[in-house]
C-alpha cells in the first residue's frame, strides 16, 4: 500500500467507511440494492461467463451488501480522482471526470443503450480484445509459472498443513465444485474432479490473516482431462454498511455469491459458497479472460471517457435491481444539489475533495510508519 497514493486508496476500504460514518447523512439515500461496497476502478474489468462471452463487470465482491448505491459512486469517483492526481492531470480534468461519472451513471439508470465496441474508450476496447485472445497457457504462466500440473512453492505460494490438504481434497471432490468446474461447454457435465495440487495463496491486503488457497483441479480423465485453477477465499463480515433490516444471507460466503449474482452475472454464475475448516469461504474458477483494469497512464480526454464508461457499468449493475418507479425516483434524487460551477451534484464533488485530502494525509502517515521500516 506504500507504493503509491493510488494503491493506498484502493487498499484502504475501512478508512473510506470511517469517513462515511461522519459524512453519510449528507449523501442521498438510494433504493436498497446490492452494491459492490468497494467500488474502485481496479475492481472492474473483463469477466467471462460459462459460454466464454466477455463483458466489463464488477470483479471483486468481498464487501458486497444490500445498501446505498451512492457509496459505490463516491468510491469510484475517489479512485479515479486519485488516479488523475497520480498521472499529474490538472484539477480541471478531475472536475470533468466527476461530471462524466454522473452522466454515465444517470444514462445507465435511464436505460441508454450500451455503447458499441466503436464507442468504447480505446483502453477498454484493447482490454476486452486482449482478454478474448487469452487461453489456459497465459493464465498458467501468470499464476503458476507454466502449464504443468503443479503449483510452485515460494514467495506467493506456501505449503499446506496435512489438515488443510485433506480439507481441500474433500472440497475439490464435492458436488458444488464439480458442478462449478463442468459449466464450460467444452467439459462433460458428468466429469469427475480431483485435487491435483494446492497451496496457501499470499495475495492482496484484503486476505491477510484469512484463509486463501490456490487449487489446481483435474477435470475428467484420459484424453479429455483438463485443468482448472480455483481461488478459495475466506469470507468475513463486510466493512460496508448494510441497509437496516436488509434481507441478506447470514453466511458471509453466501452473501458474497448472492451479491455477485445481482451485480456481476458473468462472475456470479461461476461462484459457490462452501465451508472449509469450519470457516465460510467462496470459490471461483479463474478464467483466462478474467483480467484487472490496470491504468498505467491517462491523458485528460481518455480519462473522462473511461470515467463515463465505468460509471455506466456500475449504473447498469444497480439498475437491473430496480423497477421503473425506483429508477426514476433514484435518478432525480441522485441529481439533487447541482452546482452552478460544476455539471455534477455538489455532494459528490465535496465528498471527493474531502476524501482526497483525508487519504493523502493518511497515505503519508502510512509511509512514515511502514515504508521507512521496510527500507
Amino acid at each position: 500500500m506504500a507504493r503509491s497514493a493510488q494503491t493506498y486508496v484502493r487498499g484502504s476500504t475501512a478508512r473510506f467507511y470511517d469517513w462515511l460514518n461522519d459524512a453519510g447523512p449528507n449523501l442521498p439515500e438510494g433504493p436498497k440494492v446490492w452494491i459492490c461496497g468497494d467500488c474502485h476502478y481496479g475492481n472492474l474489468g473483463p469477466l467471462s461467463n460459462a459460454k466464454g462471452e466477455v463483458a466489463i463487470q464488477i470483479r471483486d465482491l468481498d464487501q458486497t451488501v444490500i445498501g446505498n448505491p451512492t457509496h459505490d459512486i463516491v468510491r469510484l469517483a475517489l479512485s479515479l480522482a486519485s488516479a488523475a492526481r497520480g498521472f499529474d492531470l490538472p484539477g480541471a480534468a478531475t472536475a470533468q471526470i466527476v461530471e462524466q461519472i454522473v452522466d454515465g451513471y444517470q444514462a445507465a439508470l435511464t436505460g441508454e443503450p450500451v455503447a458499441d465496441d466503436g464507442d468504447k474508450p480505446p483502453l477498454v476496447r484493447g482490454l476486452i480484445r486482449t482478454s478474448q485472445q487469452r487461453g489456459w497457457a497465459q493464465l498458467a504462466r501468470e499464476r503458476i509459472e507454466d502449464a504443468s500440473p503443479s503449483i510452485p512453492l515460494g514467495k506467493r505460494y506456501w505449503p499446506l498443513s496435512k489438515e488443510e490438504r485433506t480439507a481441500l481434497e474433500e472440497l475439490a471432490a464435492s458436488e458444488p465444485i464439480r458442478d462449478l468446474a463442468t459449466q464450460l461447454h467444452s467439459r462433460s457435465s458428468d466429469a469427475r474432479t480431483e485435487l491435483v495440487d494446492a497451496a496457501y495463496w499470499v495475495k492482496g491486503c484484503s486476505s491477510l490473516g484469512l484463509l486463501r488457497y490456490a487449487l489446481l483441479v483435474g477435470i475428467d480423465t484420459g484424453k479429455k482431462r483438463e485443468y482448472g485453477l480455483f481461488d478459495v477465499k475466506e469470507a468475513v463480515k463486510a466493512a460496508a454498511p448494510s441497509a437496516p433490516r436488509a434481507a441478506m444471507p447470514k453466511d458471509n460466503g453466501q452473501r458474497v455469491v448472492e451479491g455477485a449474482r445481482h451485480l456481476a452475472p458473468h462472475l456470479g454464475e461461476r461462484m459457490r459458497a462452501a465451508k472449509l475448516l469450519d470457516r465460510s469461504v467462496f470459490v471461483r474458477e479463474l478464467r483466462p479472460q478474467d483480467t484487472k483494469l490496470e491504468i498505467e497512464t491517462l491523458e485528460p480526454r481518455e480519462a473522462v471517457t473511461v470515467a463515463r464508461f465505468l460509471a455506466g457499468v456500475v449504473g447498469r449493475a444497480h439498475r437491473r435491481q430496480m423497477d421503473d418507479a425506483e429508477r426514476t425516483q433514484w435518478a432525480d434524487e441522485f441529481d439533487r444539489n447541482r452546482s452552478k460551477s460544476l455539471d455534477a451534484p455538489s455532494w459528490l464533488w465535496t465528498s471527493v475533495v474531502e476524501l482526497m485530502a483525508a487519504h493523502e494525509a493518511a497515505y503519508l502517515d502510512h509511509c512514515r510508519r511502514y515504508a521507512r521500516v521496510a527500507a
